[in-house]
């Protein structure tokens, strides 16, 4: 007896992709959503600039409970840096080089390679970010290169290369923006990203990104231990919210080429049937 089948309508996912495949978002609807977060958030760091007095008000603040719950100093982590200009100027260059370029890639592989972790990510990070703008005009504050207490040298003014013009004149950027830590809450996402969605033994060497990351916010002056420890609590809130897809051969980047078992046996018994 012949088994006959159906031929699945023209157009189906059935035809278009099999199984566990999931399918990239539209690339011009993706780079408009990005760019229009970024926007967003640039505007938004924007509506927080004037607040100079609260903004030092806070930090004292912000110094005076580190101190009061013993965190380590700041210096302590700057003083490496001191050594010799050439380590100095390294930190600074990592501090304005990496941190949108590495996000900006983190997300590009993704979407190439892993898009149902691109859409997470992608949401993950689009949620930070909101929290700390929300948090950024709820919370001014000066980070500690420009607060005299601190005894910390801003080494990108006296070192280079520096990405902030003088406070007072700098339209491009709001400085009173240091909590949370966005270098720091970013390069972590990217490596819980690249660990989720990979399967390599050595996935967990990524964080040292965020790692890296720390001890230039800090040794720079930057930021605030407090900063990075906000950072985190928020990026925990967000994937705590936003669930990260399922590991399966696609997804985690395993057996590319090759067809999952409930597949692989779907396939088998319609080519069996068609045979009979």
């Amino acid at each position: 007896m012949n088994a006959r089948t159906e031929p699945a309508p023209a157009g189906s996912d059935a035809t278009a992709r099999p199984p566990h495949v999931i399918a990239r978002p539209p690339l011009v609807r993706e780079l408009l959503l990005v760019a229009g977060l970024f926007l967003v958030y640039k505007f938004g760091r924007q509506l927080a600039t004037g607040h100079t007095g609260e903004a030092f008000h806070n930090a004292h603040r912000v110094w005076d409970f580190e101190r009061a719950v013993h965190l380590p100093g700041e210096g302590a982590v700057q003083s490496l840096l001191l050594h010799g200009d050439g380590l100095a100027h390294v930190a600074n260059t990592y501090y304005a080089a990496v941190h949108f370029p590495a996000t900006v890639a983190f997300l590009v592989w993704l979407y190439l390679r892993r898009p149902a972790h691109y859409v997470w990510a992608r949401r993950v990070l689009a949620a930070v970010t909101a929290a700390a703008l929300a948090l950024h005009l709820l919370f001014p504050l000066a980070p500690p290169r420009m607060l005299a207490a601190t005894g910390l040298v801003d080494t990108a003014r006296v070192y280079g290369p520096s990405v902030y013009g003088d406070p007072a004149t700098d339209s491009l950027s709001n400085q009173f923006a240091a909590m949370p830590s966005l270098h720091f809450g970013w390069a972590l996402m990217v490596a819980i990203g690249l660990i989720v969605a990979t399967r390599s033994r050595w996935r967990r060497l990524w964080l040292l990104h965020p790692l890296l990351t720390l001890l230039v916010i800090v040794g720079t002056a930057n930021h605030y231990w407090l900063d990075a420890i906000v950072a985190t609590a928020l990026l925990g809130l967000a994937l705590a919210v936003v669930h990260a897809p399922h590991r399966t051969a696609t997804t985690a980047g395993r057996a590319q080429g090759r067809l999952v078992p409930a597949q692989a046996r779907s396939e088998e018994q319609a080519l069996a049937g068609a045979g009979r």
